[in-house]
């Protein structure tokens, strides 16, 4: 498919999603969001598509956050209609069937970090910078950033974050668990592909109930969640992919999954 602020490159079942406004550091203006949740609607219903990263194009920046000359001039009924643009494309990606990781090759501020912690998990350049600056302008996190970081780092972290409105490196990042891996900047993609290769060789029904597993885990209660999981749990050994998995570890070989 064709994007003015999007590429959108798929190889070996492994999606490559980039911001593409390069001039603007990539920030997210209405139609960029827009886009967004088009490509993730074509991704989720693309069966050729694996696992999907997403990064930003250019080597400064992931997303350097939304697009303030878009914003500035909004009354109070535009802004509100923007922050829901973006919590419909953010939801987009978060529950997304498929796997997503999150590149993030340079700044990832507000709008632009928002987007890496809906992803499944962060992989991050050592020259990455994160943060929430809203409120040194102004306003504050609108494409999930106030519900989502208290999720991953709890109440005081969160509110301390995007309180002061400061910049982290990626190693403080990861050191408050927003971060799941730093690598040289250069090694980053190479990384990432890794891992995404080896989720792609595991059973793409299990992967995917897995993930859809966790992300109820934080909504429900513990009754309720394990139920969820024993009924996930049987499904799998509804599929072919159980079968042959268990077959192939028995037969000490390598598994061919079909996803089915």
């Amino acid at each position: 498919m064709e994007y003015k602020n999007l590429i959108l490159e798929i190889k070996d079942g492994i999606a490559i999603l980039k911001i593409n406004r390069p001039k603007a550091l990539n920030a997210l203006n209405t139609e960029t969001v827009l886009e967004i949740m088009e490509a993730a609607e074509f991704l989720e219903n693309n069966n050729e598509v694996a696992v999907v990263v997403v990064t930003g194009e250019g080597d400064k920046a992931f997303v350097a956050g939304a697009d303030i000359l878009e914003m500035k001039p909004m009354n109070a009924i535009e802004g509100m209609e923007f922050s829901k643009k973006g919590h419909d494309a953010l939801l987009k990606i978060e529950n997304m069937k498929k796997p997503v990781i999150a590149a993030v090759n340079g700044f990832a501020l507000g709008g632009g970090f928002e987007v890496a912690l809906a992803c499944d998990f962060i992989y991050a350049s050592e020259k990455a910078k994160l943060g929430f600056p809203e409120t040194t302008l102004g306003i504050i996190p609108g494409f999930g950033g106030t519900q989502r970081t208290a999720k991953i780092v709890g109440l005081a972290k969160a509110k301390e974050l995007i309180l002061t409105g400061k910049t982290i490196t990626a190693q403080e990042a990861y050191e408050m668990g927003l971060v799941n891996k730093v690598v040289p900047h250069e090694e980053l993609m190479k990384e990432v592909m890794a891992v995404a290769e080896k989720i792609k060789a595991n059973g793409p029904v299990a992967v995917r109930l897995a993930k859809e597993c966790v992300n109820k885990s934080l909504s429900l209660d513990m009754d309720t969640g394990l139920s969820f999981e024993a009924k996930s749990f049987g499904i799998c050994f509804s599929t072919k992919d159980q079968k042959e998995g268990m077959t192939a570890f028995t037969e000490k070989r390598k598994p061919t999954y079909t996803g089915e």
